[in-house]
């Protein structure tokens, strides 16, 4: 599943782009993705310009003046920016016909992404109870520590809720625990309030070189412009299971947390 900095990368490739125009059409391929598409988002942005593209947690904001498409890359989702006359294939779900011939693309082979609409001055209630954005001034080791307080769930389950912080899945969670030197299966209400500092700074740190890299190299996503992220280079325990640790060489070790593979190092992290 593309994470937060695929998708960060995905609103950098496309706003370039559409910012500014009108969509002169809104192209439905389907009735729906994961969940039905309001039938209400075609007319109320067509000859609209695009006023802004914003990012919260995973979901893409398309704003309007009278209200934003709400987009969801879903499992396997991508945008393309490409001519008008570009022959449709398949699993291409969604095209915002622009005024200047050419067309942002939704292609979406899993159909778990999501379409839908946040009329002007609302807020969706998939985004209503969000927490901070990760690389806010909102989110830090006083807000980790405080949350965590009395939670007995495991702290790569706590770091991974929305409600904690928003856009950390399961490769970033991995990440961040290791840089931290914290063992994911770790109760959250146990730990440090200056090893959550410790977590809260690596997060942020690990996040902004992802998005600068361009994203995480995943099966199934591709960059608005066709090419594949690359952050996976630098993974340190992410997908590594039986190998050897990056920073002193033992065994990394593999459980299930949360229903997600987790991997980490037992010497390295505590």
């Amino acid at each position: 599943m593309p994470e937060l900095p695929e998708v960060e990368t995905t609103r950098r490739g496309i706003a370039p782009h559409m910012l500014g125009r009108r969509v002169k059409q809104l192209v439905l391929r389907r009735p729906d993705l994961r969940w039905p598409i309001p039938t209400e988002i075609a007319p109320a942005i067509q000859n609209e310009p695009v006023q802004d593209i914003r990012r919260r947690a995973k979901y893409l904001l398309i704003d309007f003046a009278p209200g934003s498409a709400v987009l969801h890359l879903g499992m396997s989702g991508s945008l393309r920016v490409l001519p008008g006359d570009t022959p449709v294939r398949t699993h291409d779900h969604v095209d915002f016909q622009l005024d200047d011939a050419r067309v942002v693309r939704f292609n979406d082979p899993r159909r778990f992404g999501a379409l839908l609409w946040q009329p002007a001055g609302t807020t969706h209630p998939l985004l209503d109870a969000l927490g901070p954005e990760p690389l806010s001034d909102d989110f830090d080791g006083d807000w980790l520590y405080a949350r965590s307080r009395g939670r007995k769930a495991s702290v790569k389950t706590f770091l991974m809720d929305q409600a904690t912080v928003v856009g950390v899945g399961n490769i970033y969670a991995a990440e961040a625990l290791f840089a931290a030197g914290i063992a994911p299966l770790r109760a959250a209400g146990s730990i440090s309030r200056a090893r959550y500092e410790a977590l809260a700074r690596e997060v942020k740190r690990i996040l902004a070189a992802a998005i600068q890299r361009g994203g995480t190299t995943l099966r199934d996503f591709i960059s608005p412009d066709g090419s594949a992220g690359y952050f996976a280079q630098s993974l340190s325990v992410y997908g590594r299971e039986g190998e050897h640790c990056v920073t002193c060489g033992r065994a990394l070790k593999q459980a299930r947390i949360g229903q997600r593979a987790s991997v980490w190092c037992p010497h390295c992290q505590k």
